[in-house]
């Protein structure tokens, strides 16, 4: 199934509060957190492939039409013992909704920012998409940038270097996802989460974050580079 589309939901200032950080905390559960995850690059680079992939853990070829207006996913992640509700927005890619886009960006804590491995022009139209984040998005917000559709390396056409070499260039985490089969989606995910986490709990014994710890943990996983 497709990732249900609905409104953004109204706080409720009876069970949340939102911290220095930007982060909300609900009253009602101990060290619960909920941050605001926006997917976005060109149409067709797998973002709600991507999404469903994490949510449910499966791929469904050529189930899914071009995303219109946001689409919306909640899902609770735990790093450590700390649990974290992602609510993660699956936005459109074609140029008619990037207004509507642009309202998303401004309270979002991590943007999750697309293009495909085999499609040179979304590759291409990355720097106008980080022109619109450093515009539209808050200045402390986590920015990955991911090479999606790993799985199809026939087809490449960006080479890996390429995107650590522009990812280097504007200080974003970078790493080659596949939604297909899963490779660096969970890890994307989590390793956006982590940071938040870390951010809003600032954790006394919790070292700066550093995406190479990550990775040295997920061994089987490759593609994937920090620059800090």
């Amino acid at each position: 199934m497709e990732p249900e589309t609905r409104e953004e939901p109204e706080a409720r200032d009876d069970l949340e509060a939102e911290d220095e950080q930007g982060c909300t905390v609900y009253g009602l559960y101990d060290q619960d957190l909920t941050h605001k995850t926006i997917l976005v690059g060109d149409s067709g680079v797998g973002k709600t492939s991507l999404l469903v992939q994490f949510d449910q853990g499966k791929f469904i070829p050529g189930s899914f039409s071009a995303t219109v207006g946001i689409g919306f996913t909640n899902k609770v992640v735990t790093v450590g013992e700390v649990k974290v509700k992602l609510q993660i927005w699956d936005t459109a890619g074609q140029e008619r909704f990037r207004s509507v886009t642009h309202a998303y960006y401004r309270d979002a804590h991590a943007l999750l920012l697309l293009y495909d491995i085999t499609n040179k022009s979304s590759f291409d139209n990355i720097r106008a998409w980080l022109t619109e984040i450093h515009e539209y998005a808050q200045s402390d917000a986590v920015i990955m940038l991911l090479g999606n559709k790993a799985d199809m390396n026939s087809g490449r056409v960006i080479k890996r270097e390429d995107g650590e070499r522009l990812a280097r260039e504007y200080g974003v985490v970078f790493m080659e996802t596949s939604a297909k089969t899963g490779v660096n989606v969970d890890l994307a995910f989590m390793t956006a989460a982590k940071e938040l986490i870390g951010r809003c709990l600032e954790l006394p014994k919790e070292p700066k974050f550093q995406i190479n710890d990550i990775i040295e943990q997920n061994p089987q996983k490759s593609g994937c580079c920090g620059f800090t």
